[in-house]
């Protein structure tokens, strides 16, 4: 299985060497990498792998049965043999732009499931906009202003976004319901990779974040639509302070 460098806590990680175990001028997968898959609703890093003769674009990264494929987009040269040592180097801006925006989800979700009741259903990050499903919901104008409203409150307290493994019997007994995610993550995954936001929130995520809440600059709600009955769709994007 490949090593997910990047948790718990080193999501700021953007270069690092790791060893081949298969390639192919598809994929490469590397015995530990520090490229964030898809999932969870995070869109997968992108970078480059470089070796003695060769050089890729990763274009994806994905989850296969345990084993991370940093999918091709484009090599130069023979495709590298197991045990090479390659150089990862992942595209910084972007990781940190959903890093910002990752976290900011879990800020608006917080504030909607602590005034509205609302959980978060479904959620879909990228780089420039983000949104987010909750239910029960049915908001209006004056709800999205007070969520807009708290969620830069929130920001501006700068909050430490520490990010750690934690044994799951405690995550079970101190995370919010509503917060948890619990009945999505295998029973045999323990300790659980927890994001928690200094006395604020504190989630199961696998994901990548920032550190302090600070660095998000303000979020700004851009719409709203209904998914359906009692489910609404709000979509943010986030303004330099």
């Amino acid at each position: 299985m490949t090593e997910l460098r990047y948790l718990p806590d080193a999501d700021d990680v953007t270069t690092f060497t790791a060893t081949v175990t298969e390639a192919t001028r598809e994929y490469v997968i590397l015995e530990g990498t520090h490229f964030y898959p898809e999932g969870g609703g995070q869109p997968a890093d992108r970078g480059t792998l470089e070796w003695d003769g060769g050089h890729a674009t990763v274009g994806d990264v994905r989850k296969d049965h345990g084993e991370v494929e940093h999918v091709l987009e484009s090599i130069e040269g023979e495709p590298p043999e197991p045990g090479t040592t390659v150089e990862g180097t992942i595209d910084e801006e972007r990781r940190r732009e959903l890093s910002r925006m990752h976290t900011a989800q879990h800020v608006v979700s917080r504030v909607v499931l602590e005034e509205y009741g609302a959980t978060t259903a479904g959620n879909q990050i990228h780089v420039d906009r983000s949104r987010i499903d909750f239910e029960p919901a049915a908001f209006d104008e004056a709800d999205l202003e007070r969520i807009q409203r708290l969620s830069n409150d929130a920001i501006e307290r700068d909050y430490a976004v520490t990010k750690e493994n934690r044994p799951r019997a405690i995550v079970e007994a101190e995370v919010d319901e509503g917060r948890s995610l619990l009945d999505m993550i295998p029973d045999h995954v323990d300790p659980l990779r927890v994001v928690d936001v200094e006395g604020f929130d504190m989630c199961p995520c696998g994901g990548t974040h920032v550190d302090r809440l600070g660095e998000l600059g303000r979020v700004e709600i851009t719409d709203r639509t209904s998914k359906g009955e009692n489910v609404e769709r709000l979509e943010f994007e986030l303004r330099d302070s």
